[in-house]
């Protein structure tokens, strides 16, 4: 049974979302599940929520990280042998062979650092990148790094190419995934520096490398994998949220405040609708993976409800099962050699 770690200090109105999630998740998904955090606020929720009948254990964590953690204070929260933190407990879960993989909605500078700490990176890995799923016209296409890493070197993209070809192989199931590199123009001259640097590293690389991709090319479903800077890439994915939100609403306020054929033609369409929002729907996804770390680690938004955590849990469970970790190694290995 698939040994899985949830944060229950980890989202913005923690632990209520996060502990009722891992109940759905557990009864539905057949894992076992350690909650990690503050027990006094755990086991009520955890009781009421039924889960006294389900393969769940606490393990308790007095102290929490959170946004406000920073700097040298943070860095002495997260490597303490002692930590008492729920991230660096749970964290410790992993590194000692308790659990199989750690999943949090907590601070994901906090996540980062404390995995660096407590778990150390993959042999030949320079930066771990947090690589989400975003949707695109014909399925999901991973983007990595969209924030843990703002400044990046040429070395680093290539890394995440290959990081992000094993995980969209080995969980998101597709077959000789399309490796692309974020640019300005699809020409193999276009770009800043550093995707000018990185373009021949990850064309000579053992990867499906389709060479640059810009904006639309992600979103019409050209490639499998788009790579890029932290900075960049989380520029695209608070835009990409933006953007979206904004057509749905103003959809949404069209059909309220139109005529009577209006709101006719709104409810012939609100099934499609409701296609589309569960399609943009982050709690769908649940989490993404931070690649690149010596464990398995998924981080969830800080607004996740139930439904997300449940889903980050199932995704977790798919990488487990598909040995991502040491998939991941073994790439990483195999460029090591050249």
């Amino acid at each position: 049974m698939t040994r899985i770690v949830v944060d229950a200090m980890g989202s913005d109105n923690y632990p209520t979302p996060d502990v009722e999630g891992a109940v759905m998740a557990a009864r539905e998904y057949g894992v076992e599940i350690t909650l990690v955090g503050d027990e006094s606020k755990i086991k009520p929720i955890l009781d009421s929520a039924g889960g006294a009948t389900l393969p769940i254990q606490i393990v308790h964590a007095p102290e929490m990280l959170t946004m406000h953690d920073k700097g040298d204070d943070l860095v002495m929260k997260a490597r303490h042998k002692d930590a008492k933190n729920s991230m660096a407990v749970g964290y410790d879960l992993v590194k000692n062979g308790e659990a199989d993989v750690f999943v949090t909605a907590g601070n994901t500078g906090a996540a980062m650092v404390t995995a660096l700490f407590r778990l150390g990176r993959i042999r030949g890995v320079d930066r771990p990148a947090l690589a989400p799923p975003f949707p695109t016209a014909n399925g999901y296409c991973i983007i990595l790094d969209i924030g843990a890493n703002p400044d990046c070197k040429a070395e680093n993209l290539l890394q995440f190419g290959i990081m992000g070809s094993v995980f969209a192989e080995r969980v998101r199931g597709v077959k000789n995934p399309r490796v692309g590199l974020i640019s300005n123009g699809e020409e193999a001259g276009k770009g800043s520096e550093l995707v000018k640097a990185a373009y021949p590293l990850l064309a000579g690389a053992k990867l499906n490398f389709i060479g640059n991709v810009e904006g639309k090319e992600i979103f019409n479903g050209s490639t499998d994998v788009a790579v890029t800077d932290g900075f960049t890439g989380n520029v695209l994915l608070k835009s990409t949220e933006a953007v979206a939100k904004l057509i749905t609403e103003k959809i949404r306020e069209t059909i309220k405040n139109g005529n009577l054929a209006t709101k006719f033609g709104g409810m012939l369409v609100r099934p499609a609708l409701g296609v589309i929002r569960k399609m943009l729907d982050p709690s769908e996804e649940g989490a993404a993976p931070l690649l690149g770390v010596n464990g398995l680690v998924f981080i969830a938004h800080g607004r996740s409800d139930a439904l997300a955590i449940k889903s980050a849990v199932r995704v977790a469970k798919g990488a487990v099962e598909a040995k991502v970790l040491d998939a991941l190694k073994s790439a990483i290995e195999e460029s090591l050699k050249k």
